[in-house]
C-alpha cells in the first residue's frame, strides 16, 4: 500500500463533501437572487443548512441590491479551503492568487452545472409529466425560467417546438468552454 491509499480517500471525502455544501450555497444564493418560492420544501431546507454560517457572515458583509454578496463569499472561501486541503493533501503548493483563482473557476464551473442538470431535467419534467406540479419542478421551473425566457426571444416561433432549452444548453456549454480553460491556465501561471 503506497501513500495514495489513505490520501485519495481522504482527497475523494473532501471533495465531495464540500462541493454538496457549496452546491446547497449556489443554489440557495441563485433561488434568492431570481426570488423563488422560499415556502417550496427544497428551499426551507437549503436555508436550513446554510443559515448558520451566513447568519455570522451576513453582520460582517451586507448585501449589494438583489445580490446575497455573503453567499458567495461562504461559497469560494468553502472553494478556496478544500482546494488548499486537496493540494496539501496531494503534497502539492500554488500562490494564494493561483488558488483563489482556481476556486473561483471551480465555483463558476458549479453555477454552469446548476444550470444544465436544471434544464436538463426540466425538459425531462414536461415530457413525463407537463401539467404536474411538485417541489421540485417549482424550483426548476424557478431556475431555467430566466434563461430560457431569453432564448425564446432571440429564437423564431417555432409553434408547439421549444428549443429553447436546447440553445441554453449549447449556450452554456460554450460558457464552459470558453471561460473555465483560461481561468485555469492563469491559475497554472500564477503558481
Amino acid at each position: 500500500m503506497g501513500a495514495n491509499y489513505m490520501t485519495d480517500p481522504l482527497v475523494f471525502l473532501i471533495d465531495t463533501v464540500v462541493s454538496l455544501y457549496i452546491l446547497a450555497v449556489v443554489l440557495r444564493f441563485l433561488l434568492q437572487w431570481i426570488r423563488a418560492d422560499f415556502y417550496n420544501p427544497i428551499s426551507q431546507f437549503l436555508v436550513k443548512i446554510t443559515h448558520p454560517p451566513l447568519r455570522i457572515l451576513r453582520r460582517f458583509v451586507p448585501a449589494i441590491g438583489r445580490i446575497d454578496t455573503s453567499s458567495l463569499l461562504l461559497a469560494i472561501l468553502l472553494q478556496t479551503l478544500a482546494n488548499y486541503a486537496i493540494l496539501a493533501l496531494k503534497g502539492l503548493s500554488i500562490s494564494i492568487l493561483a488558488l483563489l483563482v482556481l476556486s473561483f473557476a471551480d465555483l463558476l464551473k458549479i453555477l454552469l452545472d446548476v444550470f444544465v442538470y436544471a434544464i436538463f431535467a426540466g425538459a425531462i419534467l414536461s415530457w413525463f409529466a407537463p401539467a404536474s406540479y411538485s417541489s421540485v419542478a417549482g424550483i426548476i421551473y424557478s431556475l431555467t425560467e430566466p434563461l430560457l425566457s431569453i432564448c425564446r426571444r432571440i429564437l423564431p416561433d417555432l409553434g408547439a417546438i421549444d428549443l429553447s432549452p436546447l440553445v441554453a444548453l449549447v449556450l452554456l456549454q460554450l460558457a464552459k468552454m470558453m471561460i473555465l480553460p483560461p481561468l485555469q491556465q492563469l491559475a497554472g501561471l500564477l503558481s
